[in-house]
């Protein structure tokens, strides 16, 4: 479906529902819309609005869209939750090999599942980009878990970012070496960066972003600078005043 997400042209939920897993999860906002559409386009009535569900019927979507475009996989779940078989996981990628003319950004905040099924499924497709998302130090080690999986891009998502993170080691093979499966492109290769809005908004330090950016401009990984934080989305997140949307080579 259309999206306002605007590092993506498309979603695509052949999966929907969620657990949380982390603090970046307490104000989510797949389960705020989930919560709007109870009862409502496939979404079960509450409570059970957000628990994982299969939508078999959606998997071959994108075969329908002709024009290439930048598709979301699972903005509103995550592809490799606990509880969606890896035989599924298996048909969305048969989707994804079935049209290579799109592009397919699939983030995830389960990356150890994700090395887990790649003796299956995993190869540098040209058209699959792989993320984490990181809110807060704690969580860094899903880039280390991402850094062993091959993919033609490798992307952070640092929203909502809640604290003070240093992104140097995997920007730089140098100076951070772990098993690398791609010789070729060893590292991050694009990091979104955002601050949290909608109720209950926690506050991104502008700080925590500018420093984001210097270690990303350092390495000569691009940063797309996302939204300050606040009640109101969309907010621009300015950098020395200007914004900063920058994309990977693939994009």
């Amino acid at each position: 479906m259309s999206t306002e997400i605007e590092w993506t042209d498309e979603t695509w939920n052949p999966i929907t529902g969620c657990t949380k897993t982390s603090p970046g999860c307490k104000n989510c906002y797949a389960e705020r819309m989930a919560r709007r559409l109870a009862g409502r386009y496939g979404y079960p009535e509450a409570p059970h609005h957000f628990d994982v569900a299969l939508r078999p019927d959606r998997l071959e979507q994108p075969l329908g869209w002709r024009r290439p475009r930048m598709i979301f996989v699972c903005s509103m779940s995550d592809l490799f939750h606990e509880g969606v078989p890896w035989e599924f996981i298996l048909w969305v990628y048969k989707t994804i090999k079935r049209t290579p003319q799109h592009t397919y950004q699939i983030l995830t905040k389960r990356p150890k599942r994700m090395l887990s099924l790649q003796p299956h499924i995993w190869g540098e497709l040209p058209n699959v980009w792989l993320g984490v998302s990181v809110e807060n130090p704690d969580c860094l080690w899903r880039v280390e878990e991402l850094l062993k999986i091959p993919a033609a891009v490798r992307f952070v998502s640092l929203e909502p970012l809640l604290g003070a993170v240093d992104l140097w080691p995997y920007l730089d093979p140098q100076y951070f070496e772990p098993i690398y499966y791609s010789k070729s492109n060893p590292t991050l290769s694009w990091v979104i960066c955002g601050g949290e809005s909608g109720p209950g908004a926690r506050p991104m330090d502008l700080q925590w972003a500018m420093d984001v950016h210097e270690q990303c401009r350092a390495a000569g990984v691009p940063f797309f600078g996302k939204q300050a934080s606040g009640l109101r989305p969309g907010v621009p997140l300015l950098l020395e005043g200007r914004e900063v949307k920058e994309w990977p080579n693939g994009g």
